[in-house]
């Protein structure tokens, strides 16, 4: 390392940077939705296909970013996906036909897409520099931003300034932090190899990708239900105040930030696969609280339980895959970054189909099933953790 390059403190704190920026980004859009909805004269069943293309869009995204980081490293494919987020999200503040409205959300899920995977990517290279666990904290940034998105949001709307500045501002901050953080980011294009000898043959990284990648799909089955349709809930079933319903998506995110931010400390003591079955029955417990009491408190307190659950379950997926086969993590971790598109999918699109025949509330029993039956997983997980390289483990 020249003197002119950061240290890895430095380089986390940059990564940590981008990850604010990926979730100031999308709380500004997960929270606009009710306005995105009137402004442009959409119901509920076409906000869930075209969150559909929003989806497919992000799990080409995350191919880009598999592809970008075996030819030039992650942190290329990491500074184009914020800058194409940072775009999308400046042009979805104008009222514009349908048509292009739509491309523009699906640019938008490109660059969520690439930067999911590449952030991913980044956070295991500068875990591994480090020799010690960050990814909990870094996730936090994301988690950090974004509660303070869906505040500024609830603020912004009740002084009458509109969702718009909201999202707009987000917008220049991911295009902001490209830029200026580029030489921050680890250039590198894959952790540090296994000096141990230990050789990962490609079924192995197969079975690491379907164990990592069923955690991944069921907490992004729970993030994409309660981000997606928290505020949506809290406003037209629950009929709550246009200022009150960012706001179960705020205490999510509360909650998500709280165990992320001592993650770091109680993953490594409890155990992995411990930290992640308990994971699962926490965000079980919280979105079951939301189908079984029909109120305004109730829902934001059982959104705040599943965040409790959600915020260690990611970064201990992604750390687990990374971590696994560590001379060839970012191709894992793209892989595995896929099943966050599949969660996504059922999260955000299956619950919206079902708010017309059965009602949001009770939809929100989809990730109840999901994640209660996501917990056969964690007998593979165990053999999983036990057979990593002992000096990668997370």
């Amino acid at each position: 390392m020249t003197a002119a390059e950061p240290t890895g403190g430095a380089r986390a704190r940059w990564i940590g940077a981008g990850y604010a920026a990926q979730g100031l980004g999308y709380a500004a859009v997960v929270t606009a939705l009710p306005m995105f909805k009137e402004r442009q004269g959409f119901d509920d069943a076409l906000v869930s296909v075209i969150l559909l293309l929003v989806v497919v869009a992000a799990a080409g995204g995350s191919l880009v970013a598999d592809a970008v980081a075996a030819r030039w490293g992650s942190r290329f494919a990491l500074a184009g996906g914020l800058v194409t987020i940072g775009v999308a999200l400046g042009l979805t503040t104008f009222h514009t036909p349908t048509a292009f409205f739509v491309a523009v959300l699906i640019a938008y899920g490109v660059g969520l897409g690439t930067v999911d995977a590449s952030l991913s990517m980044q956070g295991v290279l500068v875990q591994a520099r480090l020799g010690r666990s960050v990814m909990n904290r870094l996730f936090a940034a994301y988690t950090a931003a974004a509660f303070i998105a869906a505040l500024g949001m609830s603020a912004f709307v009740a002084g009458g300034a509109g969702a718009g500045v909201a999202v707009g501002v987000a917008g220049g901050f991911a295009v902001l932090v490209a830029l200026a953080g580029w030489r921050g980011y680890e250039p590198a294009r894959t952790v540090m190899p296994d000096l141990t000898g230990h050789r990962h043959p490609r079924d192995g990284s197969r079975r690491v990708v379907l164990i990592c990648g069923a955690l991944i799909f069921t907490a992004f089955l729970a993030d994409s239900a309660v981000s997606t349709w928290s505020s949506v809930y809290l406003h037209d079933s629950l009929l709550a105040a246009d200022s009150v319903a960012p706001l179960g998506y705020a205490a999510y995110q509360v909650a998500v930030l709280i165990s992320r931010l001592v993650g770091d400390h109680v993953v490594p003591r409890t155990g992995v696969v411990a930290a992640a079955g308990a994971s699962l029955l926490i965000c079980a417990v919280g979105c079951g609280l939301v189908v079984a009491v029909p109120s305004v408190a109730v829902a934001v307190a059982g959104f705040a339980l599943t965040g409790l659950g959600v915020g260690v379950l990611v970064p201990l997926a992604f750390s687990a895959a990374g971590h696994a086969v560590p001379g060839n993590s970012d191709e894992v971790i793209a892989r595995v970054n896929l099943f966050n598109y599949g969660g996504a999918l059922i999260g955000a699109v299956l619950l919206g189909l079902l708010s017309e025949p059965v009602g949001l509330r009770v939809a929100f029993l989809v990730p109840v099933l999901g994640l209660l039956l996501t917990l056969p997983v964690l007998r593979q997980l165990r053999r999983l953790t036990a057979a990593a390289p002992a000096q990668a483990r997370p």
